[in-house]
């Protein structure tokens, strides 16, 4: 497809003019800080300007959009009151997708974190550290979507008297059973997609984790060692306390994480067979039933829940900083 110029004149007169702009605004700004002193609020402030205009165009104002959009029908023009939140919480969907969310929230942040605990306990102190980390953190290398087709694939349902595609199947039936339907059967296909999840995340935990292990002193373990404690107590008396503030950032980081899960939902099964999450409800809402009312009060109900863990982290990394 060749480009024309002339069609796509005004486009680039836009762009022109949105680098002009830009280069304008950096102009002021050192020509302020370089024409004398400067009190350094007035400083901050000019530095910050461009930032907050993009965090009140970007963040703020379509924030405020979707507070307004809750309250009014599916078509957005009409003013429904608290419906759509009634709707919420009585809906059985809509309860499926918050029950389904609160399990993602508990089990993938514990989960992942001991798993990635107790590797970085293990590979700390080896002399194949590196190798072992990069082994562990290959998985976050691939997308969401990515992973749901890997671990759709190792999920995938044959019948019996048909070859078994999928590893778990494989399996099952090597060892004399009869193949299932993983992703179909609730409540435990919500458990298959959170392992799916897990994989992608245990890196994560493992490397800040084997970071934090790798900072405490050396003399604490060697005096424990001597004093004839065993590599669980050291584990449990000694590390744990000491990468405590670590230990809740990596939490929150991944409950935080967890409630935005979609991709995964989305690919393994849809939404479909009761595993449909919060993003994933708030998406079928608002553009594949055009209840653009019901998916802004959904929207509005996880930034709810996600401003106390996000809260709860900035003060986490302060206190660690």
């Amino acid at each position: 497809m060749s480009f024309d110029a002339v069609s796509q004149q005004p486009k680039l007169l836009y762009l022109l003019q949105g680098v002009a702009a830009f280069a304008a605004v950096v102009a002021l700004i050192l020509l302020a800080l370089h024409r004398g002193p400067v009190r350094r609020r007035a400083a901050a402030l000019i530095l910050l300007a461009p930032a907050l205009l993009l965090l009140a165009v970007g963040l703020v104002l379509p924030g405020l959009r979707t507070l307004a959009l809750s309250f009014t029908d599916g078509g957005g023009g009409t003013w429904a009151g608290f419906d759509n939140y009634v709707w919420m919480f009585t809906d059985h969907r809509a309860l499926v997708a918050l029950r389904n969310t609160l399990a993602w929230v508990v089990l993938v942040p514990l989960t992942s974190t001991a798993v990635g605990l107790l590797y970085a306990a293990a590979v700390a102190r080896s002399r194949f550290r590196t190798v072992a980390l990069s082994l562990v953190l290959t998985p976050m290398a691939i997308s969401f979507v990515g992973a749901g087709v890997v671990w759709k694939f190792v999920y995938a349902y044959r019948p019996a008297e048909a070859g078994q595609i999928g590893l778990l199947n494989q399996l099952v039936v090597a060892c004399g059973g009869e193949p299932r339907q993983w992703l179909v059967d609730s409540p435990w296909n919500v458990l298959f997609l959170i392992a799916a999840m897990v994989w992608t995340q245990a890196g994560f935990a493992a490397v800040l984790l084997t970071g934090a292990i790798r900072a405490v002193p050396t003399e604490l373990t060697e005096a424990a060692l001597l004093d004839g404690a065993s590599p669980r107590q050291i584990l449990r008396r000694i590390t744990l306390p000491s990468i405590r503030p670590t230990l809740l950032v990596v939490l929150l980081a991944q409950a935080i994480g967890t409630f935005k899960a979609f991709d995964i939902v989305k690919t393994m099964t849809g939404g479909q067979f009761d595993t449909g999450v919060l993003a994933h409800e708030m998406y079928d809402q608002a553009f594949r039933y055009g209840e653009t009312g019901r998916g802004a009060a959904l929207a509005v109900l996880l930034f709810l829940l996600v401003t106390p863990f996000a809260a709860h982290q900035v003060r986490a990394q302060r206190r660690t900083g």
